[in-house]
């Protein structure tokens, strides 16, 4: 499974890229403007902590077929390889998503609110697809609906990876990577909510405390 960070935060890109096997990073036009900076500025200080072995993704601002292949193009030039345009999957969208791939662009089809959309988008050559899983439990289980989609691709022999969206706690992280996802992109709150549990601490802090007390000193060589 690929786990992929979807923050413009490079300090929680750094300290989770550290400790974490992290694949890439997702960005879309909100995240963006948290950050501060032009898309330009943006790729550059992400290219200092990824390496060009890891993905960047980078969503198509523009709605209108025209511009979305304009900015698809762009965007496939910010970094050697690696680079995949986000296309929501509107009208002109999967239109766009057909002509990208036909010149080669990588693609991530987004903004998807049903496994029905991702199918589609999967047909139209989309590379990953990413369901807005928390959003979709407004019209239902977003959940499984993703799971729908995990095996609507798997008996259809699709190439195309789930790359679920949109999460706002570990559940429904868990149920998807317990599902056979292929990938996630989570926000750093939720990465951090995963690693961390006070259990562990305090077990670390017991240790520490009996070996300090027989020792008389908090490591284990002399």
């Amino acid at each position: 499974m690929e786990l992929v960070l979807d923050t413009s935060n490079i300090e929680a890109i750094k300290d989770l890229n550290s400790m974490l096997t992290v694949t890439g990073v997702t960005t879309n036009p909100t995240i963006v403007t948290k950050s501060g900076k032009e898309i330009e500025d943006l790729v550059k200080a992400f290219d200092e902590v990824l390496s060009e072995d890891q993905l960047l993704f980078v969503q198509a601002v523009s709605t209108d077929f025209e511009g979305i292949m304009e900015e698809a193009r762009a965007i496939s030039k910010f970094r050697p390889k690696n680079s995949y345009v986000k296309i929501p999957v509107t009208h002109d969208g999967l239109r766009a998503i057909k002509q990208a791939k036909k010149e080669g662009i990588g693609v991530l089809a987004t903004a998807i609110y049903t496994a029905n959309q991702a199918f589609l988008a999967a047909m139209n050559g989309a590379d990953y697809l990413a369901p807005y899983v928390n959003r979709m439990d407004n019209y239902g289980d977003g959940v499984e609906n993703v799971k729908d989609l995990i095996e609507m691709l798997r008996v259809n022999n699709m190439d195309s990876k789930v790359i679920a969206a949109s999460f706002k706690n570990t559940r429904q992280v868990h149920e998807l990577i317990k599902a056979g996802i292929q990938a996630v992109t989570v926000p750093e709150d939720v990465v951090y909510a995963m690693i961390n549990h006070p259990g562990t601490q305090i077990a670390v802090d017991e240790f520490s405390a009996n070996w300090e007390k027989a020792y008389h000193r908090t490591t284990l060589l002399k």
